[in-house]
């Protein structure tokens, strides 16, 4: 059964279908909450209350993205998290969360080497995002880790495109500086030097770190982003 008959057999209380809708969702849903979250446990309680609350909410979905709906929720799930306690320090950023149904895939042809630099890559990278404001953490996680095209985003976080591009830019550059301020953390040859010119290029230099870090060619980054 396709994503549509399955949103509407679940819509019609079928709850194998909307169970199958979990499983295809459930991957991104928790990755997702992960990054804005930087707590497995946290992230656990967001994507079971979100799918909980998106299960309630099947039938006020009135079509367009599936995706950015479902996200919606959890973001919106993220942020009841976050309003609900006070940040603690992340214990351990040495395991990934689970991916989004395979995208992650490791090349079994890596290295030992080169797996290890963009572990130390990534766990940077996730103590820079914690480092951002909610707002700007969100855009970057759904733009440069989960890939989505900026009106997607829009839809997910409930605001224009405008305001996504320039959270997504804000962002990118704070992480960018947070990086070249903590530079011994990095893998040797992602070391800043230049700030000045670092910084004039933020946007594509923190989209390419990350594919490094999750192992995609940039391309498939880029081509997601036209409108």
């Amino acid at each position: 059964m396709d994503e549509p008959a399955l949103i509407a057999a679940a819509q019609g209380g079928d709850r194998e279908a909307f169970n199958d809708l979990v499983i295809q969702y459930q991957g991104i849903a928790y990755n997702v909450a992960y990054r804005v979250l930087s707590d497995a446990d946290a992230a656990s309680d967001a994507t079971q209350d979100a799918f909980l609350s998106a299960y309630r909410a099947i039938s006020q979905f009135r079509g367009g993205s599936f995706k950015a709906w479902v996200l919606r929720i959890v973001t919106n799930a993220c942020y009841d998290q976050l309003r609900g306690r006070k940040r603690r320090p992340t214990t351990s950023l040495d395991a990934d969360p689970d991916s989004d149904g395979g995208e992650w895939d490791v090349d079994p042809a890596e290295r030992p080497e080169t797996y290890v630099e963009r572990q130390e890559l990534g766990q940077t990278i996730q103590r820079g995002l914690e480092t951002l404001p909610v707002e700007q953490r969100t855009v970057v996680v759904l733009s440069d880790i989960q890939g989505m095209r900026y009106d997607e985003i829009a839809r997910t976080v409930g605001t224009s495109v405008g305001t996504v591009k320039s959270r997504l830019s804000r962002g990118r550059r704070k992480l960018c500086d947070y990086l070249q301020e903590n530079a011994e953390l990095l893998p040797a040859r992602y070391r800043l030097h230049d700030g000045g010119g670092q910084a004039a290029s933020a946007m594509n230099l923190i989209a390419e770190w990350i594919a490094d870090w999750l192992g995609l060619p940039l391309l498939r980054r880029r081509e997601n982003k036209h409108e």
